[in-house]
């Protein structure tokens, strides 16, 4: 199983939203940014690094929210894991993802999410209005 970390960042009651490039597995769908966590890194780090790498913002981690474990078509296993994040810088760098858009809780569900994030997605609307 691949671990997998990703920031609902939040920023004046929106939340940012990435598309995958279409250079990306899953091209085009939207996700919460993060990545792969690495050997002997802790969640919270690897979230940091990510979000930094990325889209070169800072963040501050607020809370854990529940996990996801999802299985791909090519038996790929991931556990995503979730935190709601505030921002702390405002300069966004894309340097994998093709758009970013802030959005509010109740417009998440027009997006094409990545399957994985959609349970995510879900839980925030529904805790989180």
């Amino acid at each position: 199983m691949i671990r997998v970390t990703c920031a609902l960042i939040e920023d004046n009651d929106k939340i940012l939203c990435a598309q995958r490039s279409e250079k990306m597995s899953l091209p085009l769908k939207w996700e919460f940014p993060g990545g792969k966590v690495e050997k002997g890194e802790t969640l919270e780090e690897c979230l940091k690094r990510e979000i930094k790498e990325e889209l070169g913002l800072n963040i501050e981690i607020l809370e854990r929210l529940p996990p996801n474990q999802h299985r791909y078509n090519d038996q790929k296993i991931i556990e995503l894991i979730p935190f709601r994040c505030s921002l702390q810088t405002s300069e966004i760098i894309l340097k994998e993802h093709s758009k970013i858009e802030w959005a509010t809780t109740s417009q998440l569900q027009n997006f094409d999410w990545a399957e994985a994030d959609i349970p995510i997605v879900q839980h925030y609307i529904e805790n989180y209005k």
